[in-house]
């Protein structure tokens, strides 16, 4: 059974995975708007993966007795600059994701809620592949910089993602 304290947490968490669903299908959207189709649909998995990763927690706290209690979900930013400032967005947005996967699993610990803490490894491993998988990308749209052809062989690269 899981405390109050640890229900309230994941319950935070599963609307902070919502929203980073909600926020990549906007990032999406825009990439759609300017026709780079390779992002978008980089994208739109990535929101999809959010999504099951809400679902994981949703289902765990089911498991362990929990209640969960979906809350609003914050409107996402929909205007970027250039891809470059949606990918330095995603990657700040990852680094947060990641700290808050860390003050689970510290108040896991501290708790001695161990099926949270090992529940929660998943997470903390997923973390560091979502942060790799970001800068990866953004450190080659610092490459090309303004080249409109390094941009377009990026967008059908990522638009291969399955």
């Amino acid at each position: 059974m899981l405390s109050k304290k640890i229900e309230d947490v994941l319950n935070e968490q599963i609307n902070a995975e919502l929203y980073s669903a909600y926020l990549y299908v906007s990032m999406g959207a825009y990439f759609r708007s300017v026709k780079l189709n390779g992002f978008a649909a980089w994208m739109e998995n990535q929101a999809k993966e959010e999504e099951e990763h809400a679902k994981k927690i949703y289902d765990y706290v089911n498991k362990r007795s929990g209640r969960v209690a979906l809350k609003l979900i914050k409107e996402p930013p929909f205007e970027w600059k250039s891809p470059m400032d949606v990918f330095e967005d995603t990657y700040v947005h990852e680094q947060e994701v990641t700290k808050s996967i860390e003050r689970l699993t510290n108040l896991s610990d501290g708790e001695k809620d161990y099926a949270t803490s090992s529940f929660l490894q998943w997470f903390v491993d997923e973390q560091v592949e979502e942060e790799y998988s970001v800068l990866q990308i953004l450190e080659r749209l610092r490459m090309i910089k303004d080249s409109n052809q390094g941009l377009l062989m990026l967008d059908a690269e990522l638009g291969k993602r399955g």
